[in-house]
């Protein structure tokens, strides 16, 4: 078995396993302007998913696998249940809470693991901690591609609520629109999301028109929202009452995105917009859907779509369509961000990142990820075909990652925070039991569906911990094999001819001499006046201050030890970060530079590490990642590559 691979990415571990003189800060990075503008903005960027939630989890509850019966027992129980899950899991789980810990303005699974292993990585439990955090990120891709073929699915089932004979149309308008927009990412959606907002504000709006027009013609049901109909429920049907959570979780689908996208507007913007629009919208809407169920059970088909009326019809199936196609592109841009902080973390192999905006940082196309989504997404539409059977495949992703963001928050309560346990153990008490209830109900539906986001995210997860794992055995092989740098800088100056230029060695570690290095002298015996080995170092933190950018070392005889620090979020262009030096010599220029990456081949080993069929997985992922040339931006025609073996 051997594949080839560049010096264990020439990316050095994560600022936790680094040098105690290593120091990174972080800036945030979100955006700036009026707080009424930046709130318009999240509730386009933020709140489609949550906010197409009222298309298909009131009909799923009562319709779903398992069917409740249309009686005032149940509706007001299942209004009763989602109004103070919203409540609990949303704006007091996340909202209140989970967002105060960011890590330096970012928020989203992976930030929150990076913050908790720069605080308390190193003690005995952290491995499963970094673990769970992992599979969670396993679980967001699964939703990720299951989000938006349930949000397009169940807007379009409009056309059959509205016009039967088309029901036949449904899934092929469906899978036309995800190809188109998997199709677009490519062009960047700078120009789209400026509709975003507005848009959503119209749908939102529309949303909580319509049901309050619906709660009009019965006010009672506004008693709903009292917690003992939910009790009442479940005393009086304890079983079909907990199979019903399974469905009614669809109701909180998206409250992750409140705290992933937290580093592009910031706290305020969010919890503004969250409890004074989309909240109110929401309630409104299931409210006014309750009443028309109570009135015309009928209408459970579609309450959504027939909360309108005739004339109103196809308008609104319009604005839900615009509304769903939102949500999915938040998600799809999600995937795009998580993927670049896993690649800058180390869980993922390199690859190409392409920027659609010149102004916004953020705004970022990866070709693989984005190709093999959207073959998830049709898929997915093609075997369930309905909303209602991917309803059961989405909860579950959902709960997971929830249930796991309450290991992570006991994390920062009690090792960061150092919060009372009078205070923080009631609350961990309260989201552990909410959100295992809603998992346990959700495992019932495995048959069903569920079993489809399980084996993605243990697909995924197997995928990140064999790159992770096999990346840090290549460092400690190479490092064991590794000669001391002043301890070479020495010897070789003596032993070789000296030519005009500069010579850049990408290191994935800051001890040892890389193998281009000893390559290169021992084939060509030639050095290069000024010789600088070069770590490129991702921090823990999402974006690193420019005062703390390098650290650079003078070894004498125009050998130079640097140690490049970008964080998380950033790009790795290390020939525009070459420009601000001024501590090596003379100024880089890159006609007179040339690059040296060493690349591997792993070779079978009998040595302690990974199970063979991990080291296959590992080998593949390797051959195929971007090269170290192109995910570090360095100039086509200034890079030289030399190989070694490496044993793993």
């Amino acid at each position: 078995m051997s594949t080839p691979g560049h010096e264990a990415d020439s990316v050095a571990p994560t600022a936790a396993h680094m040098q105690p003189n290593t120091v990174a800060h972080g800036a945030h990075n979100h955006a700036e302007g009026p707080l009424l503008k930046l709130a318009v903005g999240a509730i386009g960027v933020v709140f489609g998913d949550i906010g197409t939630s009222p298309l298909y989890a009131m009909r799923d509850t009562f319709a779903g696998h398992h069917k409740l019966p249309l009686d005032h027992l149940h509706i007001f129980g299942i209004v009763s249940l989602m109004f103070w899950s919203m409540m609990v899991i949303v704006t007091l789980k996340y909202v209140s809470v989970i967002m105060r810990a960011d890590n330096k303005g970012e928020g989203g699974s992976l930030a929150l693991l990076a913050l908790i292993n720069k605080n308390v990585g190193g003690k005995r439990w952290s491995p499963w901690i970094v673990l769970l955090g992992v599979f969670a990120t396993a679980l967001f891709y699964g939703d990720s591609m299951i989000t938006p073929a349930v949000s397009v699915l169940g807007a379009i089932e409009g056309v059959a609520v509205y016009n039967p004979a088309m029901e036949r149309m449904v899934v092929p308008i469906v899978v036309g629109i995800l190809i188109a927009l998997f199709m677009i990412q490519s062009r960047g959606t700078a120009k789209v999301a400026t509709f975003f907002g507005p848009m959503m504000l119209l749908y939102f709006g529309t949303i909580s028109v319509l049901g309050l027009v619906s709660i009009a013609q019965m006010p009672g049901v506004l008693w709903a929202l009292s917690p003992h109909h939910a009790a009442a429920m479940f005393v009086a049907d304890p079983f079909r009452g907990f199979l019903a959570m399974g469905s009614a979780v669809l109701a909180v689908t998206g409250a992750e995105a409140l705290y992933a996208d937290m580093g592009h507007f910031g706290r305020p913007p969010i919890r503004v917009s969250w409890l004074f629009f989309v909240l109110p919208a929401l309630v409104l809407n299931y409210l006014g859907q309750a009443s028309l169920l109570i009135r015309e059970p009928a209408a459970l088909e579609s309450p959504f779509y027939f909360l309108a009326p005739d004339w109103f019809q196809w308008p609104l199936l319009v604005i839900a369509s615009a509304a769903a196609i939102i949500a999915s592109q938040a998600v799809i841009s999600g995937a795009f961000s998580v993927t670049q902080q896993a690649i800058q973390l180390g869980f993922i192999p390199r690859m190409t990142i392409k920027h659609t905006s010149e102004t916004a940082a953020g705004q970022i196309y990866i070709p693989v990820i984005n190709t093999a989504l959207m073959i998830a997404v049709v898929i997915l539409v093609l075997v369930f075909q309905r909303s209602s059977n991917l309803t059961a495949a989405y909860g579950i992703a959902v709960t997971g990652a929830m249930t796991i963001d309450n290991v992570l928050l006991a994390v920062v309560l009690f090792n960061m925070w150092k919060w009372p346990k009078l205070v923080s153990v009631p609350l961990l008490v309260l989201f552990f039991v909410l959100d295992a209830a809603y998992l346990a109900a959700n495992f019932t539906k495995i048959p069903d569906g569920g079993w489809v986001p399980l084996a993605m995210g243990l697909a995924i997860f197997t995928l990140l911990t064999t790159w992770s794992r096999g990346r840090a055995l290549m460092r400690q092989n190479m490092a064991e094999a590794a000669m001391p740098i002043d301890v070479f800088a020495k010897s070789a100056h003596a032993s070789a001819a000296r030519v005009s230029g500069t010579a850049i060695y990408m290191a994935s570690a800051a001890i040892g001499v890389p193998s281009a290095l000893l390559h290169n002298i021992k084939h060509n015996k030639v050095l290069h006046e000024r010789v600088v080995i070069l770590t490129v170092a991702i921090q823990d933190v999402p974006y690193v201050d420019e005062e703390y950018r390098f650290a650079i070392t003078d070894l004498g005889q125009g050998f130079y030890k640097m140690v490049l620090r970008f964080g998380f979020l950033e790009d790795t262009d290390v020939p525009n970060a070459l420009k601000n030096v001024t501590m090596c010599g003379a100024p880089f220029k890159m006609m007179t530079t040339s690059f040296f990456l060493s690349r591997q081949t792993l070779i079978p080993s009998a040595k302690p590490g990974m199970a063979i069929w991990r080291e296959k997985l590992f080998s593949w992922m390797l051959r195929n990642a971007a090269s170290a040339m192109e995910f570090f931006r360095l100039p086509t025609n200034r890079v030289v590559e030399l190989g070694s073996q490496v044993e793993i």
